[in-house]
């Protein structure tokens, strides 16, 4: 079976076409990719196909601030089914200011060793 993807590593945005094989076990396997114009296209699609993964961006309630809200980023791509399930810590989440960037706000984020890290000095 082949499935198409646009590499979204760099600007270029090439399409890719892999060939894959479902395996009696139901888990993907491939063959072959082609199209992309370099050797991180080729890692992004097979990645994407079998474990796709994302890093998440969002703000949380800052207390005592100049702004109301900071922003926070994940210290690594987490899984992508896992999305909401962050989104649901990082919002019953509240820090009082001062914040500098790279504090850590959340520490092992729903248990998948990633951290929620401040993206700002407020």
């Amino acid at each position: 079976m082949k499935k198409e993807l646009t590499c979204i590593i760099c600007p270029m945005g090439c399409r890719l076409e892999a060939d894959c094989q479902t395996a009696k076990n139901g888990s993907l396997s491939i063959r072959s990719v082609t199209g992309n114009t370099c050797p991180r296209g080729e890692k992004y699609a097979r990645a994407e196909l079998t474990h796709p993964e994302r890093t998440v961006t969002s703000t949380v309630a800052l207390q005592d601030g100049r702004y109301r809200r900071l922003p926070v980023i994940t210290s690594a791509p987490i899984p992508k089914e896992r999305i909401f399930d962050v989104m649901k810590e990082i919002r019953a989440v509240s820090v009082c200011a001062p914040v500098k960037i790279h504090d850590i706000i959340i520490e092992n984020v729903c248990g998948l060793g990633v951290n929620i890290l401040a993206s700002r000095s407020l």
